[in-house]
């Protein structure tokens, strides 16, 4: 069962751009040569972190959206946790949350579509009313 993920990691600041593009690359192949898919890669530059992570203050972050299985992602998880420049990362499983947003969405737009419009009011109404005010 292909399920959507976002892995996020965080590499040393120090790393050289053409490595960093090497990691990446290897990265996709191995969610192409097991079956999955990358939907995107989003290298969102090198940022402050929260607090120190292995005498590291600031990291490059990359944000990399693939589909494939559980083992798919352990398999991704296993070589990250041992490469060296990866200070930290983090999977989350978007798909189940994308499902729920498009059922609230469908929800929200079937309503729409059963309500009926607003009566408008009428001048004459409003004229009366004001008349009845101003005596």
């Amino acid at each position: 069962m292909n399920r959507t993920y976002e892995l996020m990691f965080i590499v040393r600041p120090d790393m050289v751009e053409e490595d960093l593009d090497k990691l990446i690359s290897t990265l996709e192949s191995q969610v192409t040569s097991s079956g999955g898919a990358v939907k995107s890669v989003e290298r969102m530059g090198k940022r402050r972190l929260a607090y120190t992570v292995r005498r590291f203050h600031d990291g490059m972050y990359i944000l990399l959206t693939a589909e494939g299985s559980g083992e798919l992602i352990h398999e991704l998880e296993r070589r990250l946790r041992v490469t060296e420049p990866v200070i930290k990362f983090l999977t989350v499983r978007v798909d189940e949350e994308q499902k729920r947003l498009d059922k609230i969405k469908q929800i929200r737009e079937s309503r729409k579509k059963k309500a009926p419009p607003a009566p408008a009011e009428t001048s004459a109404e409003a004229g009366g009313e004001a008349a009845s005010v101003t005596a």
